[in-house]
């Protein structure tokens, strides 16, 4: 089994998570499993969420909301300049996941020319879907379940089993 350790200096993880917008929502998508699980174990700096916020147009507090952390404790982060925990570091690295795979099914599916993922995320992360019972994707980004339950909507709907 590969060690973590070693992956992690292999894949500059850290790198793609403090560089700007595209390696937000490009990189960390395409990033080994296992050097994404290092980052979540180190953690990821609290100020990535006032940097994806931004990258997708959408306010901090929603944002917060959807994923079900604590204003406060982000912002003291924040403050303190420490690293987020591994439940908040998944949870945030999950909502820049899936704008790496949105960005990646418009490349494989048609003309990525002037589409904007991360705001097209935000958007749709706001919409009432009936695959969800009427509730919005946005309310399902608490829990790692429930991102992984959004992806795969996603999934579907580049296939057409959810038009």
């Amino acid at each position: 089994m590969s060690n973590p350790k070693a992956l992690e200096k292999r894949v500059p993880v850290r790198k793609a998570l403090a560089k700007n917008t595209p390696a937000i929502d490009t990189n960390l998508y395409r990033i080994d499993p296992h050097a994404r699980i290092a980052a979540i174990r180190k953690g990821i700096p609290a100020s990535m969420i006032g940097e994806l916020s931004s990258t997708m147009g959408m306010s901090k507090e929603l944002l917060l909301g959807s994923l079900g952390l604590s204003r406060a404790t982000i912002s003291r982060k924040e403050r303190d300049e420490t690293a987020l925990s591994k439940d908040e570091s998944e949870r945030v690295l999950g909502v820049a996941s899936l704008i790496g795979k949105v960005k990646t099914m418009v490349e494989e599916s048609g003309d990525p020319t002037g589409f904007d993922a991360a705001r097209w995320v935000a958007d749709w992360l706001t919409k009432p879907l009936p695959a969800l019972g009427g509730a919005t994707p946005a309310s399902y980004m608490d829990t790692f379940e429930g991102q992984r339950l959004v992806s795969e909507l996603l999934s579907m709907s580049q296939s057409g089993a959810y038009a």
